[in-house]
Parts: C-alpha cells; sequence; structure tokens
C-alpha cells in the first residue's frame, strides 16, 4: 500500500507524489501539462508525461521539510520520526511559504 500526496502549484494540482515500496513516484496531472499557464513544480522535475521514480524522496520534496526547531516541534507534536521525510512532508508541507503545497490524499 502507497501513501500519496496531492502537489499543488500555485493552487493548481501539478501532479501526485507516492512512497511505495520501491521508493518514490511523481508524476504531473494531464490536465497541469495541457494547461498554458502551468509551470514545473522544480527545475529538477521538468514536465514530463512519463512518471518520474527514485529510491530516495526527491530532493526539491525532501527540501519543503522544516528543519531545526520546527522540525523538533513537528516531530514532537505529531510523534513522528525524524528519518520519516514523507510522513513529515505530508503533514508539514500543507502551507509552505513557496509555490508547492503537499497535502495528503485522503482514502
Amino acid at each position: 500500500m502507497s501513501k500519496k500526496g496531492l502537489v499543488y502549484f500555485q493552487d493548481m494540482l501539478a501532479g501526485v507524489l507516492s512512497e511505495t515500496d520501491e521508493g518514490y513516484q511523481f508524476s504531473y496531472q494531464v490536465d497541469y501539462l495541457e494547461n498554458k499557464n502551468a509551470r514545473p513544480v522544480s527545475l529538477t522535475l521538468p514536465f514530463s508525461s512519463q512518471k518520474y521514480e527514485s529510491k530516495v524522496l526527491f530532493a526539491f520534496f525532501d527540501g519543503l521539510i522544516p528543519e531545526g526547531w520546527l522540525l523538533d516541534l513537528a516531530t514532537t507534536h505529531w510523534k513522528v520520526k525524524s528519518n520519516d521525510r514523507f510522513e513529515l512532508l505530508l503533514l508539514t508541507c500543507r502551507d509552505t511559504i513557496g509555490s508547492v503545497t503537499v497535502i495528503p490524499e485522503k482514502d
């Protein structure tokens, strides 16, 4: 069973990020790719109709996770291990400073 996060770029659903037994996958939504105002979520994840796959969490998404005292607060409040990067991403990146947010997909 995989966990999934919906990736938004400036309030538009851009794609889906998944954690699987093999690692991680990111894929853009077809509607997003066809939108003339759409932009890639990251320079390291340019537009593609193919899935991106990685054994480790993509550096761009890992970089969205808070650090320092804010990370300590998140791990204490939600009782999440600091090395569970995907769970931290889903819990802490609903309201980021930048253009990209990640919201847990409801089952």
